[in-house]
């Protein structure tokens, strides 16, 4: 499970990252954190509107979810299974998105300890996650935007730390991925393993 992140830039560098502007007033809900837990707003790049920057819930509500409640068991979505779960193929087809990160962490178990660590890429300082999102409204009828970090199996660097990691695209696949016209069994095939030497725990 990738269920801790962190984003430490600003809003102006991370629209110079993307190419792309704050929505409206979302830029008002940004703030850096050091710890983003599920629930939390992130910025995110969706495919619909890739020139703009919006701010969502970790935590993907499908549309036909009666309890926001939910959310919490889906903040990741298992590269293995995306394509055939009901929760996550219609939006890998149609609502895919990038979530900046600039670190995440996981805990390595010794004995009965867990040691938490950072892992950063050394080539980015603002890198890429391919994620899913999904719009869902609420029984009140509010409109409530969320989205889900795929996860992959763990690269060298991160096998002795945790047997999940989450799917970190290189910068030249940002584009397809977000490319609505690419089928999702072709976006998926764009994750692959991020390079362990460009990485560091």
């Amino acid at each position: 499970m990738c269920g801790r992140s962190t984003l430490t830039a600003s809003e102006g560098e991370i629209e110079v990252r993307y190419k792309a502007t704050f929505y409206g007033d979302d830029v008002e809900k940004y703030h850096p954190n050091y710890n983003v837990a599920p629930t939390h707003l992130m910025p995110i790049i969706t495919s619909s509107d890739p020139e703009h920057i919006h701010i969502f819930k970790w935590g993907l509500l499908p549309f036909w979810a009666k309890d926001a409640k939910i959310g919490y068991k889906m903040i990741n979505a298992r590269i293995e299974t995306i394509l055939e779960k009901n929760a996550y193929k219609k939006a890998v087809q149609h609502r895919r998105c990038l979530v900046p990160m600039d670190g995440f962490y996981e805990w390595k178990r010794s004995g009965k300890e867990k040691l938490p660590y950072r892992i950063v890429t050394k080539d980015q300082e603002i890198f890429s996650v391919a994620g899913i999102w999904e719009k869902w409204k609420s029984p009140e009828g509010e409109e409530v935007c969320t989205f889900s970090v795929i996860t992959k199996p763990p690269t060298s660097i991160m096998e002795g730390i945790h047997d999940r990691m989450p799917a970190i695209l290189l910068p030249e696949q940002e584009k397809l991925w977000l490319d609505e016209e690419l089928p999702a069994k072709e976006a998926v095939q764009l994750i692959i393993d991020y390079p362990p030497d460009l990485m560091e725990a």
